[in-house]
């Protein structure tokens, strides 16, 4: 039992922040936030789903052609790499869909029971082919209008296929990961906008700058590549597809996201809690 007189930690945490739970209030609204708009990602019709994954790799392809446009000036990969946050500053403010920003948000839908595993994969498998087939497309329209770009295009994309998996690449892959989901927990915690651009031009300056292998983004310098000519064909890029995407999600679940559940499982708790009593759950 408390010593006489000595507060209970309960009576201590109400008294200190605007909630009782085990974590603080910060903490609460993010995961409150989060659980709302995963709830929402999951429960999109596939026409928006379509609709918003393309979109997200036409915006990776506005970061493409803003790197372009800095390394044919400065030479510099960091800098290129930091004009890149360019477009996903773009997909934040366009409500668009990137793969690896699933890997934080939706989670915790699920886990809270505001959705299933099923929703989850459909969410993941046509963010990621959409994504994929919009980079594709936008990057043709890039290279058509820009071939001054073309052999910076090729330089860069051979950097990523020339090694394949090794612990370097497999490494940065899952920093990648890592590196982008850290970013999407980053924006749950604040509604500024220059905090949004802020959290944009980091993750390109880390992911495109630093050369991380990322399905989505990387996807879109070596599809760029393709259409100006390199002798990349789809079959390697498919290869280097099938190691870096599970990498990539090795890093931004099992590095963040779990240890992020760990941290506030009382509340996971408790709103799954709330989902059995809601009416029509009770029973049964």
């Amino acid at each position: 039992m408390p010593e006489h007189g000595r507060k209970s930690e309960a009576e201590e945490r109400s008294q200190l922040g605007a909630s009782d739970e085990p974590v603080e209030d910060a903490l609460v609204e993010e995961f409150e936030r989060t659980v709302t708009e995963g709830a929402n990602r999951l429960n999109r019709t596939w026409r928006a789903l379509i609709v918003t994954g393309l979109f997200g790799g036409i915006d990776v392809g506005i970061g493409l052609l803003a790197m372009l446009a800095v390394l044919d000036v400065t030479g510099s990969k960091l800098l290129g790499g930091l004009a890149f946050g360019i477009g996903l500053y773009a997909l934040r403010l366009a409500h668009s869909e990137l793969f690896t920003e699933d890997f934080l948000v939706p989670i915790n839908a699920v886990v809270a029971r505001h959705g299933s595993w099923v929703q989850l994969l459909r969410l993941w498998g046509t963010t990621l082919v959409t994504n994929l087939a919009g980079g594709w497309a936008f990057t043709w329209l890039v290279v058509a209008a820009f071939p001054r770009f073309d052999d910076l295009l090729v330089e860069s994309a051979s950097g990523y296929m020339e090694d394949g998996l090794t612990l370097e690449t497999g490494s940065l892959a899952v920093l990648a990961g890592f590196t982008i989901t850290l970013i999407t927990r980053m924006n749950q915690g604040s509604n500024e906008g220059i905090a949004t651009l802020a959290n944009s031009l980091i993750s390109g300056f880390l992911v495109v700058g630093l050369a991380m292998h990322h399905g989505a983004l990387t996807s879109a310098i070596i599809f760029g590549a393709m259409h100006a000519g390199a002798d990349i064909p789809y079959v390697d890029w498919l290869v280097w597809c099938l190691w870096v995407i599970p990498l990539n999600m090795l890093g931004g679940l099992v590095i963040l996201t779990a240890p992020r559940l760990v941290r506030t499982w009382e509340l996971v708790q408790k709103e799954r809690a709330r989902q059995g009593a809601a009416p029509g759950r009770a029973e049964g």
